[in-house]
């Protein structure tokens, strides 16, 4: 039976979307068995080559105007190449719409790490959606910096406008907002977030210690996840202002699985610091503090190593096909399970053990 390709645009070619497009072609003659690092090889029939960029986005002078699959190896992108052999995809990188996806900071970085704004004019949301319009794109998948709020509401308003579901990757609160869950809804347009979870990352790792420290009846009394990293993410977010809603993002699923709520002085999770010879290779450092039987007291501490944006690629690449099953039933509004499941502050938060199983249903179940 041959399957449709779903049809996703990007917005922002980064370190993120490099792993998405190079595991696109990556898992292309691979099968079930071979197939390492999915958590799902097919899903609703679409297995992760059947997906194929048709639109993507960028304000990078080294990136617009480029292929898509020539793009992702540009400057200042540094993650790890698994699939050097990208073909030509016959898109182009269109200029984007800059607004606050640029941090101020970054004006006085070396260009090999930095953002550099393209001089090209900027589109109109009318542009914006045309291009989606025309490319007959399905689905928009938002990689922009942390701290875009005005940026990735701009998108968000050309998704709903072209009819297009949306994947918010970042930690600007789209689909854990009412207003705009409602605009989605009302539109029957369908959209997963907010904050992609990764993998085997900080934030997944961190909620899979708590949940255990409750289920084996230790009290948790204190606990902070530092993470420290070389690529664009972390170079960003050096501006502080910028973190906020990343921080709340973090913050959240760990409060999520914890019985009883932490204080504010007793729980830290965020980004620490920017090291440019890390690149995309992410480090974390997590430390639980507790008390066993009789009130004695315990402690843990862990180091994880990981390379960022592989491993988040394999969960969107989850998403993306879950937002398609969205689309081909007529879905519209937040869908909420794979939202728990993927992302670090859906709307309605679940432990992951029963976010897994409510997605399995949704895959499973066409109703």
């Amino acid at each position: 039976m041959l399957v449709e390709k779903i049809r996703i645009a990007i917005v922002g070619i980064g370190n993120c979307a490099s792993s998405l497009i190079q595991g696109i072609e990556y898992y292309r003659d691979k099968n079930a068995q071979d197939a390492i690092g999915l958590m799902h090889w097919e899903i609703g029939g679409y297995k992760p080559s059947d997906m194929e960029v048709v639109a993507a986005f960028d304000i990078d002078r080294r990136k617009v105007g480029l292929d898509v699959a020539e793009a992702i190896f540009a400057p200042p992108n540094c993650t790890t190449v698994f699939c050097s052999h990208v073909p030509p995809t016959g898109v182009n990188v269109s200029m984007g719409r800059i607004l606050d996806g640029v941090a101020e900071h970054m004006v006085d970085v070396d260009e090999r790490y930095s953002f550099q704004p393209s001089a090209r004019p900027e589109p109109s949301k009318a542009e914006v959606v045309k291009i989606l319009q025309d490319s007959r794109a399905e689905i928009l998948v938002n990689y922009l910096p942390v701290g875009s709020q005005e940026a990735t509401e701009f998108y968000a308003e050309c998704a709903l406008d072209a009819g297009v579901g949306f994947v918010n990757c970042i930690p600007v609160f789209i689909a854990s907002n009412p207003l705009w869950e409602d605009k989605f809804r009302l539109n029957k347009v369908p959209i997963i977030g907010d904050d992609i979870k990764s993998q085997l990352g900080a934030t997944i790792t961190h909620r899979a210690l708590a949940n255990q420290f409750q289920k084996r009846g230790v009290k948790i009394d204190r606990t902070y996840q530092i993470n420290t990293g070389g690529n664009t993410d972390f170079l960003n977010m050096l501006d502080r202002r910028r973190l906020d809603s990343k921080k709340e993002s973090k913050t959240e699923a760990v409060q999520s699985v914890v019985r009883e709520r932490l204080a504010h002085e007793n729980i830290h999770v965020g980004p620490s610091d920017y090291v440019p010879w890390q690149k995309d290779n992410k480090v974390c450092f997590i430390r639980m503090e507790g008390r066993l039987f009789g009130d004695v007291p315990m402690n843990i501490e862990l180091r994880l190593s990981v390379e960022d944006s592989p491993n988040s690629a394999g969960v969107v690449i989850d998403a993306i096909r879950c937002c398609k099953l969205g689309l081909d039933r007529g879905l519209g509004g937040v869908l909420d399970s794979p939202s728990a499941f993927f992302m670090k502050h859906p709307p309605k938060q679940f432990v992951d053990d029963e976010a897994y199983e409510m997605t399995e249903r949704f895959i499973a179940n066409p109703s």
